[in-house]
């Protein structure tokens, strides 16, 4: 029977509908932690996971990109690589890729009517069904290794089934608290649960080096800090951060981890093929272009130039935020402009002080049931800096009410571009109903 993309487009809403996402439902109800699940789809499809070298990555910011530079390098370098990740932007294939290239429809299809009576009778969650997805079509397509994000946490994430060769931590920062503990070390507790028995683990940063050497000693895996590392083709780093084309605030610190994973990698059988520089660092310096990766400091429009970027924590959005007041200044913008909206399990008062005193403020919520809402957003924001106002003496800002991220970027867009600077983002919901909006450089919605 011929494939009908009526059909696909059918079935697709039927399982957002019956399994939803975090992107869509309330998280508590579409979040389901634990491993049994996971174990049992993964045996009753026939442990996919185990017929490839796997590289599990887990963080709390950074994972994305390390996770996509790493695959981008591998490909490059000859090697068939699975690449899972989320969430998505647009649609949901953007999670599994080989080489870069999505899941096909069809595939997809195939295996949600293959499947469905099972996702029913073990209510499944939308992750899980996903990571099976991934699991099984990198298995059937041949790949050689696969690169797997978490989802949330990682000693509870469904894709902590995996016995990769090497384990990755990105990052430690405060989010998704209610879930992983209110404490830096109780986060990394929660991450260090990808470790593994024997197998090495890398960490991009020593701070929470207490907590990753205590587990890494209970199960006698080799532990790594990247930055205590001088990896190989490290000598060329700055070089190789200024063309990349992912040009986030943390590149610098993702750069060095992926380099540090690849000499890690390149001993093992397999991954010879890491061993060309040349070829690992231009593969690493145009990720996003291979990869089809977005939403990471992402130019989305030249003139007015907008910037996106889907982080979402503090850690995340106070550097995003510097980086952006350094754009402005270098860039001799007399204006920014920020579209912003967040969800309502996030500490927004602990991101408060990092927001530019000077900008114009367009607060607006995406279409998810987790989003703050617009109004109670700005008005946190108002009352802030009314009990700070001297801190923004002298500074000029304003704020104002979208009712949806269309309209806020049409309210963005409005008045002379030469000197504007807009930043859209605090949330992956609020860039993935933003970015549909504009193609080739340009703003669509006219």
């Amino acid at each position: 029977m011929a494939f009908s993309e009526s059909e696909y487009n059918e079935l697709i809403n039927g399982i957002f509908r019956r399994f939803p996402s975090v992107q869509k439902a309330d998280f508590n109800a579409a979040y389901k932690p634990g491993l049994k699940h996971m174990e049992e789809f993964d045996e009753a499809l026939g442990f996919p996971d185990r017929k490839m070298d796997i590289i599990h990555v887990a963080g709390t910011n950074g994972k994305g990109s390390v996770c996509n530079m790493l695959a981008s390098a591998l490909s490059a370098s000859g090697i068939k690589t699975g690449l899972f990740t989320s969430p998505h932007l647009i649609d949901f294939r953007e999670r599994m890729r080989i080489d870069g290239d999505m899941v096909p429809k069809e595939y997809a299809y195939d295996f949600l009517k293959e499947w469905g009576r099972y996702f029913e009778e073990h209510d499944l969650s939308f992750f899980e069904i996903t990571t099976g997805m991934a699991f099984r079509w990198f298995a059937d397509s041949g790949a050689a290794a696969a690169v797997i994000e978490t989802g949330l946490g990682g000693r509870l994430d469904s894709t902590n089934i995996v016995r990769p060769v090497l384990s990755i931590i990105t990052s430690i920062g405060l989010d998704h608290c209610t879930m992983l503990g209110n404490t830096l070390e109780a986060i990394a507790g929660e991450k260090a649960g990808i470790i593994k028995e024997g197998v090495p683990v890398l960490s991009g940063d020593s701070r929470m080096a207490d907590v990753f050497a205590e587990k890494a000693s209970a199960v006698h895996s080799p532990l790594f800090f990247a930055d205590r590392m001088e990896p190989s083709l490290w000598a060329r780093g700055d070089e190789t951060a200024e063309r990349m084309d992912l040009q986030g605030p943390f590149r610098k610190e993702n750069l060095r981890t992926v380099l540090a994973a690849t000499d890690l990698l390149s001993g093992l059988k397999g991954f010879e093929g890491l061993s060309d520089g040349d070829r690992v660092l231009d593969a690493v310096a145009d990720t996003a272009a291979r990869m089809q990766f977005h939403g990471r400091w992402e130019r989305l429009c030249r003139n007015p130039l907008v910037i996106c970027d889907i982080g979402h924590n503090a850690q995340a959005l106070s550097a995003n935020f510097a980086k952006l007041e350094k754009t402005a200044s270098e860039g001799g913008f007399s204006r920014i402009v920020i579209v912003y909206g967040i969800m309502a399990d996030k500490d927004f008062d602990a991101i408060l002080p990092y927001m530019p005193a000077s900008a114009d403020y367009i607060f607006t919520a995406p279409h998810t049931l987790r989003a703050r809402g617009a109004e109670s957003v700005r008005n946190r924001f108002e009352e802030w800096r009314a009990r700070h106002a001297e801190d923004y003496r002298g500074k000029a800002w304003t704020s104002q009410v979208a009712d949806d991220v269309r309209l806020a970027v049409k309210k963005a867009l409005e008045g002379p571009a030469d000197d504007t600077l807009v930043y859209i983002g605090g949330s992956t919901f609020v860039v993935s109903e933003a970015f549909p909006l504009f193609s080739g450089g340009k703003y669509l919605d006219q």
